[in-house]
């Protein structure tokens, strides 16, 4: 199966012939020749690079759940205050998303969902984007199959970003959409950006790819350069009149804000006790001695042979601490070569403002180790409440869950 192609050399499609031999076994009918050409493109056309990225991503999915995403109910504060709008496209057919980032308030947003729901809500649209521009190709050729993406900043308050989870989340999606949607960007153009925005986005911009970056284009606040350059391949009629093109919508409003998911301040009626709402889970209580650690330790055993279906365990977490944050890590060992692998980065969580949540693959004749690490402190306890346990794919509530996305990486032997 393919889809339109950009010309390529013949060196480069014997490249990508071989990434499909290589890919076959994990591939199917939606991945097209253009999909494949994304990975390669992303990294440079460096075969193994690009066998490993995509094979990442491919994991990444499953553990998302991304093939039923669409039955998953998102959180009403994710549906109805995430700002956004698919408003048409472009002279190529390409999908226009507007977005008045200003409108979105990330302080309220985190106390009604968990980081999680956050990224997979995320995933969930640029699924939707994908599907639509693919459509879109069919009709215009291979670069429908791109964004282009409009952030307007006015009367952004950037000093909510300094709240540690606010900033948690960024870069974590930021780090979730270059490992798993590369290629995806066409052009971004964000305008009224506030006199610190190039703070922000300089430490934002270490973790984007070098093309990406190249694609997304700042103007200040009151700067209007910005038009001649989004009109040159976006017709005006399909962007509000607030903004400098021809739409309004059917009450006249032009910030057509009918048209498209305006934001605003979510109401706390919709917010979350994280530390104090009901579950069906056994959490327990403990207290963590200034200078020491707790280590919990699970044994995820072999397969039995006479079982057809392999049932995949995950283990998974929920916890909080009470008055101050913690270091959190999970590292393995297997128990037949006797390799240590760090599954889950010894670090510093805020779990004291709001649950840490999450969830890896495991594999069999492997023993985890969940370490909640107070080592550091010298003058206090921290009080924790944790719930952590191997659980199958299958099992509820799993596809609320995502998982650390971080590559394993080898830490010696034991």
């Amino acid at each position: 199966m393919s889809g339109p192609l950009p010309e390529i050399s013949e060196e480069q499609r014997k490249t990508l012939e071989q990434f499909r031999q290589l890919m076959s076994a994990e591939l199917n009918e939606t991945h097209d020749d253009y999909y494949l050409l994304r990975w390669l493109r992303a990294r440079k056309w460096n075969l193994d690079a690009a066998e490993k990225m995509l094979r990442a991503c491919l994991k990444t999915r499953a553990m998302w759940n991304v093939d039923n995403i669409e039955k998953w109910e998102a959180p009403q504060a994710l549906r109805e205050y995430l700002p956004y709008g698919l408003m048409g496209y472009d002279n190529e057919g390409s999908p226009v998303i507007v977005c008045p980032f200003a409108n979105f308030d990330i302080w309220g947003m985190m106390h009604c969902v968990t980081r999680f729901e956050f990224q997979k809500y995320l995933v969930l649209l640029l699924e939707r984007f994908m599907k639509n521009a693919y459509e879109q190709s069919l009709k215009h050729g291979w670069k429908a199959r791109q964004l282009v993406v409009f952030f307007d900043c006015e009367g952004l308050n950037l000093k909510q970003y300094a709240w540690r989870p606010a900033a948690e989340v960024v870069i974590s999606s930021v780090k979730q959409y270059e490992a798993n949607f590369p290629e995806l960007l066409k052009m971004c153009y964000i305008i009224n950006a506030p006199k610190l925005f190039s703070v922000a986005f300089n430490i934002v911009k270490k973790f984007l790819d070098e093309n990406t970056t190249s694609k997304i284009h700042i103007y200040k606040s009151g700067a209007d350069k910005w038009k001649q350059q989004l009109f040159s391949h976006v017709d005006p009629k399909i962007i509000p009149k607030s903004w400098g093109g021809e739409l309004v919508d059917k009450l006249g409003d032009p910030q057509c804000k009918s048209l498209m998911i305006w934001g605003g301040k979510l109401p706390e009626e919709l917010y979350i006790d994280q530390s104090n709402q009901q579950s069906d889970k056994d959490f327990t209580e403990a207290q963590v001695a200034k200078g020491d650690k707790l280590k919990l330790h699970f044994k995820v055993k072999s397969q039995p042979e006479n079982e057809q279906l392999p049932q995949q365990q995950m283990l998974s977490w929920n916890f909080r601490t009470f008055d101050y944050d913690i270091k959190f890590g999970i590292y393995s060992v297997d128990e037949k070569t006797g390799e240590k692998r760090s599954e889950v980065p010894l670090g510093t969580v805020y779990s004291n403002e709001m649950d840490e949540v999450g969830v890896i693959s495991t594999r069999p004749n492997t023993t985890y180790t969940v370490v909640f690490d107070n080592s550091a402190s010298y003058l206090r306890s921290k009080k924790l409440r944790y719930w952590v346990d191997l659980i199958s794919e299958e099992e509820e509530g799993i596809s609320e869950l995502t998982a650390q996305m971080d590559s394993t990486q080898l830490v010696g032997k034991q």
